[in-house]
């Protein structure tokens, strides 16, 4: 099983930035794709931005221009950094992904890093 690790959420006034990080435990599995997503008091979860392993990304259209998602140099590994932040951006976000070894294929969900926007 391939557990997801967050980090980087707090609190940050409007305006301010932030960056989550997000790293897979099993080394085993490649990702295919892997991403964030959010979800706000009474919301569904919603897709923020998610990255595949040939570098292309894809952003909610709330987000684009704002928030930036990367792969990191150490395996299955993913940023997102998050600039121009408002209000409505807080939530709590989650990592995702689906990967790959010689024999299946998985998914997995990491528990969540609160963002908080407020002044």
């Amino acid at each position: 099983q391939v557990q997801l690790v967050e980090s980087g959420g707090g609190l940050v006034q409007p305006g301010g930035s932030l960056r989550l990080s997000c790293v897979a435990s099993e080394s085993i599995f490649s990702f295919i794709v892997m991403g964030w997503y959010r979800q706000a008091p009474g919301k569904e979860r919603e897709l923020v931005a998610t990255i595949t392993n040939d570098d292309a990304p894809r952003y909610h259209d709330s987000v684009k221009g704002r928030f930036t998602i990367s792969r990191g140099n150490a395996k299955n590994t993913v940023y997102l950094q998050m600039n121009g932040l408002e209000p409505d951006d807080t939530a709590v976000y989650y990592c995702n992904g689906l990967f790959k070894s010689i024999i299946r294929t998985t998914t997995a969900w990491g528990q969540g890093t609160q963002v908080t926007v407020s002044s």
